[in-house]
This record gives C-alpha cells, structure tokens and sequence, in this order.
C-alpha cells in the first residue's frame, strides 16, 4: 500500500470539514459502544448501562445527544404492571452508519484480533456468503485504498 504524501496541513480546515463533523458527534468510546449495541439491537436504557458498565449521568448525556443528532429515536414502552419508560431505536441515520461498524469490526479483527477467530461475522441475508466491507465505484467493482484519491471542490 502506497503512503500518503507529507502535508503540512490537511486539505480541509476542521472546521468545514464533515469526516470532523462526523467524529464530533460519534468520536467518544461510550458512544461508539451505544452505537455498537443498538446495531446488535440494544434499546432499554437498564439494557444499554448493564451491557456497557457506563455510569447513568454519562449514559443519559449520550443517548440524548444521539437523539438529537437524530442517529437515535426515543419511544416510550411499557410493560404489564410497570410504568412507560423509554427505548432507543437505530435512525435511517444511525442504520446508515452499519458499513462504518462493521468496517470497524473487520478492522479490529484483523489488527487487534491476535490471529484468533472473530467472535462475531457477517453474511448477506439469507445465505451463509460471507460479507467484508470494501470501497466500490459506480460501476460497482472493488477499489483498494491505495488506489483512492481525494478530489477537491471549489
């Protein structure tokens, strides 16, 4: 894989750039991980704290962030005999970001996984054909990173 060439400053202030956008609202590890669980269908606050170990204020401060990102929908349940509390669903938005989790997964498995077996794969629904994420251009046909180039707009 070829290097990106040395820059003294990144093509895209911070401030006007979206992948900057995108880590300041899903950057935090407590809100990848909200993330990572509603993927898996997560959706109980009680659900969210017991899988996650999070403290309740930082759980709170996250999930409302997420609903008003609009990557989390809150909807009240109830169950028989108890009182209406609320659940977090995935957005369109939240689903969106799918590829982005299980390219990380991927990435985590091949870097950090230790040559062990994942503990979790992915396969195209209805089969059993394993699935890996990749870059595609519009005629559909992989792309390796080292052939991605970015392109400036005026």
């Amino acid at each position: 894989m070829s290097q990106i060439p040395l820059a003294r400053r990144s093509p895209v202030p911070p401030d006007s750039c979206n992948l900057a956008r995108a880590i300041d609202t899903i950057g935090d590890r407590w809100t990848l991980l909200i993330l990572r669980a509603a993927l898996y269908g997560v959706r109980r606050f009680d659900d969210f704290q017991a899988e996650l170990g999070c403290p309740r204020t930082v759980l709170s401060g996250r999930l409302k962030n997420l609903v008003e990102a609009g990557l989390l929908t809150k909807r009240s349940y109830k169950s028989p005999g108890k009182r209406a509390r609320p659940e977090y669903t995935l957005s369109s938005m939240g689903l969106s970001l799918r590829p982005i989790l299980i390219g990380l997964t991927q990435w985590g498995d091949a870097w950090l996984g230790q040559g062990e077996t994942p503990p979790i794969s992915f396969t195209k629904a209805g089969s059993k054909s394993a699935i890996r994420a990749a870059f595609v251009d519009l005629e559909g046909r992989e792309v390796r990173p080292d052939q991605i180039r970015a392109v400036l707009r005026g």
